[in-house]
Order: C-alpha cells, then sequence, then structure tokens
C-alpha cells in the first residue's frame, strides 16, 4: 500500500513495515500522546529494530513517503 494509505493504519494504532526492508526492521508506530516532565509531546514515529537499543526515532525519508510497498504486520 501508500503511504497515504498506511498513515491512517498508524493512526489507529497499528504496526506498519516496508517490504523492501532488510530483517533488521521490525515495524514503525505512531506515538501520539506522550508526555515527558508532565508536558505534552507532539507525536512522532518510533522504529522497532533487532538492535539493542531496539526504538529509535523514524522519520520518513521521500523513498519511503512514495513507496508502495508497505505492509500491517503483527507487533
Amino acid at each position: 500500500m501508500k503511504f497515504e494509505q498506511a498513515l491512517p493504519l498508524l493512526r489507529q494504532g497499528k504496526k506498519l513495515i516496508r517490504q523492501s526492508w532488510q530483517s533488521g526492521e521490525k515495524y514503525i508506530f505512531l506515538v501520539d500522546q506522550p508526555k515527558h516532565a508532565g508536558q505534552a509531546v507532539n507525536p512522532y514515529f518510533l522504529i522497532k529494530t533487532a538492535e539493542i537499543p531496539a526504538l529509535s526515532m523514524f522519520q520518513p525519508t521521500s523513498c519511503d513517503l512514495l513507496a508502495e510497498d508497505w505492509l500491517e504486520v503483527e507487533g
């Protein structure tokens, strides 16, 4: 699916991956209600990987935004 189809799924709490990614990337997901020290934080994407630490910030590249190989996965 295209990223514009994937974004509503991310907003629903689903986990997604690009089919073309290697096995190191597990999925991305949206964090949309975080707080830090009692202050609201803007929504952001995290990516779960096989590395340690397993979670990192994810900023889609133009290739990610234009890709048509996004898949929903179980996390």
